[in-house]
């Protein structure tokens, strides 16, 4: 066993709150502010009507599910799950990280301008949408709870649930209640909070807190990392082809750039969701120690 280097996680845990929250800047001004955004997202949801029958059923499933009331629920088994492991801290600050990526996402929601450039006008009058709520409310339970689990379950809860939170951020794409980029940008937000939740426990350790090797779950964070990079190369890819068309109204797109405009958006969203648990997961062993001192 040795000491936690808290100075370095610190650091670790700045920089990770600061590229997150440039990559939003990135994802909204991209997606929202230039036509050929808005034109990728509207192509993507365009192009979920192929096989919605098939997976309407689920996909309705999975968002009902979530609600004020779940969401509520799920916070308190967060909170209890940390309090019979006699964590206090970790139990409040797993409750502020749900608490305020949420309800950072609606205020970001209902501030920010959505521009029309007439590539849209079915969902023009919505107005902006990014990010999305449901999409935050599955990812920052999933993350919250994969800091609270004991260190023996940790690396299967991460793996779980980055499953459940990017099925969540693909179903709001396939019902059409929200763009790729919405489902993006939640995982972002729920990212920096989850930093800014990380600084909180260290700031609330102990001096003796102890730390051993083998609680990294290196290679864990290293298959999501890798697999959502490689999720996040695929979509790239078939954006880079799918943007050829860009002179071509989404409603005129043949069947194949709709669902290649689709399915490589859910890629995009997979692999954020991978990227984001496997960050978080290569320092949660340092924001819960073994060893409380």
């Amino acid at each position: 066993m040795r000491a936690t280097a808290r100075g370095w996680t610190a650091v670790w845990l700045v920089v990770l709150a600061l590229v997150q929250a440039a990559a939003f800047l990135a994802v909204w001004r991209v997606a929202v502010y230039t036509e050929v955004g808005q034109w990728v997202d509207t192509v993507a949801l365009t192009g979920n009507r192929i096989g919605h029958d098939t997976i309407d059923g689920p996909v309705n499933r999975i968002l009902n599910a979530m609600s004020v009331v779940s969401l509520l629920a799920a916070t308190a088994m967060i909170g209890f799950i940390a309090l019979i492991r006699g964590r206090i801290a970790l139990a409040v600050t797993a409750t502020l990280l749900i608490a305020g990526a949420n309800v950072s996402t609606q205020l970001l929601k209902y501030g920010l301008n959505r521009p029309d450039f007439g590539l849209d006008p079915e969902r023009a009058a919505v107005g902006n949408s990014l990010p999305s709520g449901h999409t935050t409310v599955a990812a920052s339970v999933a993350i919250a709870l994969m800091l609270v689990l004991p260190r023996k379950v940790r690396a299967a809860g991460a793996f779980i649930g980055a499953g459940y939170a990017a099925a969540a951020g693909v179903a709001t794409l396939s019902a059409g209640w929200h763009r790729p980029s919405d489902a993006v940008a939640a995982y972002l937000v729920v990212g920096v909070w989850a930093a800014l939740a990380g600084l909180l426990l260290l700031v609330t350790q102990r001096e003796q807190a102890e730390v051993a090797p083998g609680d990294a779950h290196r290679i864990a964070a290293l298959v999501l990392g890798v697999g959502g990079v490689l999720a996040l190369i695929a979509c790239g890819l078939a954006l880079a082809w799918l943007i050829e068309l860009r002179g071509t109204g989404p409603q005129e797109l043949s069947r194949r750039p709709l669902f290649i405009g689709y399915a490589g958006s859910a890629a995009g969203i997979a692999g954020t969701m991978a990227v984001v648990m496997a960050l978080v997961l290569t320092v949660v062993h340092r924001l819960v120690p073994r060893v409380k001192g």
